[in-house]
């Protein structure tokens, strides 16, 4: 009688339609995860700076000199009415004084200012506090539909016919 050799369980094929071993959808949900958090804190960050310069505030020169030591040298918008006699050019751009709350404020402004800046009225300065008084590279005029009334022929409307 002869004997048939042994037979050896031969362990199954891996199907390709099985379930990946558990290492590999670790991997998946670990890359997932982080893929989820990058667009997560990217988008945190889009909303926090986007939302950050939607709400520019400006504060009056007395508010903003009793606020001096927690504003720094962070840039702000100084508000206040131009002094008269305050008005000075220089090779950079204008030199001023603004008021408001009974207080004034030396500006130190670095450009053209705008059309309508001139004594007596309310304008905006971006900038921040300097040795010296506040330093800015912009100007803008605060003006309502007072100002216009105020002062026809002054304010150009955007199509270029003077109001």
């Amino acid at each position: 009688m002869t004997t048939a050799p042994p037979i050896t369980p031969t362990p199954p094929a891996a199907s390709p339609a099985g379930p990946p071993p558990v290492t590999e959808r670790v991997r998946h949900r670990v890359r997932y995860a982080l893929v989820g958090a990058v667009l997560v804190g990217a988008l945190g960050f889009l909303l926090f700076k986007g939302l950050g310069t939607a709400l520019n505030f400006y504060l009056p020169v007395n508010q903003a000199i009793q606020q001096r030591p927690s504003l720094g040298s962070r840039t702000f918008n100084l508000e206040g009415l131009v002094v008269p006699g305050s008005i000075h050019p220089t090779a950079r751009g204008v030199d001023f004084t603004l008021s408001a709350g009974g207080d004034t404020m030396h500006v130190f402004n670095q450009g053209s200012p705008p059309q309508l800046f001139q004594k007596d009225i309310p304008v905006i300065a971006v900038g921040h506090f300097s040795t010296g008084g506040f330093s800015s590279d912009e100007i803008m005029v605060k003006h309502s539909a007072t100002y216009i009334a105020q002062n026809p022929g002054r304010v150009t409307a955007p199509n270029g016919t003077k109001r």
